[in-house]
């Protein structure tokens, strides 16, 4: 798993905990203020994952509820590709995919439980 992602009903205090838990740093992603999105780097992430932090979409999980969730994003070769085959098979619409420069294409589907699931296709030197 490449990459993980926190929702944040109030980003500012949640960037300003996990700071503080773990020493990450923060960092606006271009093309993603509407959502204040922030890609998170520091200690505890080792070389293979990311993470990144975004404001909630909507209303809150009840606090102590079971399982809240959290976004897993997995790199593929192909997101467009991967995107569509889940709609073929059973997915629903969360994101379509879109590019992100110097990130990539990234892609997320309803898996059919009521979780989000991300595909992402790293940017190479070519885009």
């Amino acid at each position: 798993m490449p990459h993980f992602e926190i929702h944040a009903t109030d980003p500012a205090r949640a960037r300003r905990f996990y700071s503080g838990l773990f020493g990450w740093a923060f960092d606006p992603m271009p093309g993603a203020e509407e959502v204040d999105y922030q890609l998170i780097s520091g200690p505890n992430l080792g070389a293979e994952l990311t993470g990144g932090m975004m404001k909630r979409m909507g209303a809150a999980p009840a606090p102590h509820g079971p399982v809240r969730g959290c976004t897993l994003t997995f790199e593929v070769a192909d997101a467009d590709e991967r995107y569509a085959w889940a709609l073929d098979n059973g997915g629903a619409e969360a994101l379509p995919p879109m590019d992100y420069p110097g990130i990539g294409r990234a892609a997320y589907v309803e898996d059919g439980e009521g979780n989000i699931v991300g595909f992402i296709t790293p940017a190479t030197g070519e885009n």
